[in-house]
């Protein structure tokens, strides 16, 4: 047992608490980490906060982030002590019929479960303290020095890479920009439309201004979040609270019958139907990002879709985790993608409440924790 600092939540929504915990060794398939950063996501806030699914404490939460494989278990062939990775909620086991798709990223083995506390090898956890378990979180638990998880969770990437920037490739960035690159697709010179302006929403926007699109539309109920958002490519901004008739008819007026792409990053039904009805028929096509809740329903006219608006929904920005992850760190290595804007605060371990007070403010895209303070 290696016995390390852990972050733990002991009960929803009380600030989290840095205890001793005992971290034990790989099983197989399994690999321990030394965590060197982490971030915070709006999951994380979610789930302490306990408005997820079943509440399961003491947890400890994280799962953006960016380590070194310290040991690993029986088994483990494709990684090795001292190699950079990046741990991810979701995973790749290379076997299903889903990893063996070239259309799919929707592992059946190691696709995120918000529910699970333990391990898959043995329904163990392998935290604990004085011998009580204490539950991960997505399969990461990465707000900890050390972690263990599932090796099909864990993402091989360029060790010179700087792991206190593309910690944050782990989720959120990825999911917008692969929502953008990977599924919507516009073309150079296209117009798009991005539906929330939070990290994800404007990593879909980084995703338009890599593609070459000429025109990038936020909209948001924020007007603040604007001039940030020129620094991702948003050329124009809706707020839908402006205008008198729904969005979808602002942005048709604006660019001359509707958008060629559009990506909904924020989760709201009326959202996610105002980002279809605002494409362009003949040729638009919309994304779905946000996760919506779960007695919402989409509704909208069948002639939408016959007048050919392309409806799409997206996990993880179509990104295997394995096999992709470490070709979008390399867009990040050729100055292709630029990660810095995203980092709006960076806060020692120690004071990681910190980081949920900046997110729950509503003034953090993403806050970088760093393990050795």
């Amino acid at each position: 047992m290696h016995i390390h600092y852990s972050c733990l939540a002991w009960e929803a929504g009380k600030p989290l608490v840095i205890e001793e915990v005992e971290v034990a060794p790989p099983q197989a398939m399994e690999v321990r980490l030394k965590i060197l950063f982490t971030s915070l996501c709006h999951t994380d806030v979610y789930f302490w906060e306990a408005k997820g699914q079943t509440p399961l404490f003491p947890r400890i939460f994280g799962h953006e982030a960016g380590g070194i494989v310290e040991s690993v278990g029986e088994g483990v062939t494709d990684l090795e002590p001292g190699d950079h990775v990046l741990p991810v909620f979701t995973g790749e086991c290379k076997e299903c019929r889903h990893c063996k798709s070239e259309e799919s990223n929707m592992c059946d083995l190691l696709r995120i479960n918000t529910d699970r506390g333990v391990m898959l090898n043995d329904g163990k956890s392998r935290f604990s303290i004085n011998g009580q378990p204490i539950y991960h979180f997505v399969g990461t638990s990465t707000f900890s020095e050390y972690t263990v998880v599932h090796v099909g969770c864990v993402a091989k990437i360029n060790p010179a890479a700087p792991l206190d920037k593309v910690c944050v490739l782990s989720c959120g960035i990825s999911t917008g920009l692969g929502a953008t690159l990977n599924v919507a697709k516009p073309g150079k010179g296209s117009t798009v439309a991005i539906f929330g302006l939070g990290a994800v929403g404007l990593a879909a926007a980084e995703g338009a201004r890599m593609a070459g699109a000429s025109r990038i539309i936020g909209v948001d109920l924020n007007s603040k979040r604007f001039n940030e958002a020129k620094k991702f490519g948003v050329t124009e901004f809706v707020n839908p609270k402006d205008h008198g008739k729904p969005v979808q008819e602002v942005i048709a007026e604006m660019t001359g019958g509707g958008v060629d792409r559009s990506v909904e990053c924020t989760g709201n039904i009326n959202a996610m139907i105002s980002a279809y009805e605002c494409v362009h028929d003949g040729w638009g096509v919309a994304v779905l990002v946000g996760v919506p809740n779960k007695d919402d329903a989409f509704k909208t006219h069948p002639m939408n879709v016959l007048n050919e608006k392309t409806l799409k929904g997206t996990f993880f920005g179509n990104y295997k985790p394995r096999s992709d992850l470490p070709l979008v760190v390399e867009k990040y290595m050729n100055k292709e993608l630029q990660l810095e804007k995203f980092i709006t605060h960076e806060v020692p371990f120690s004071e990681i409440n910190k980081a949920f007070d900046y997110m729950l403010r509503g003034d953090s895209l993403r806050c970088v924790i760093r393990m050795d303070a």
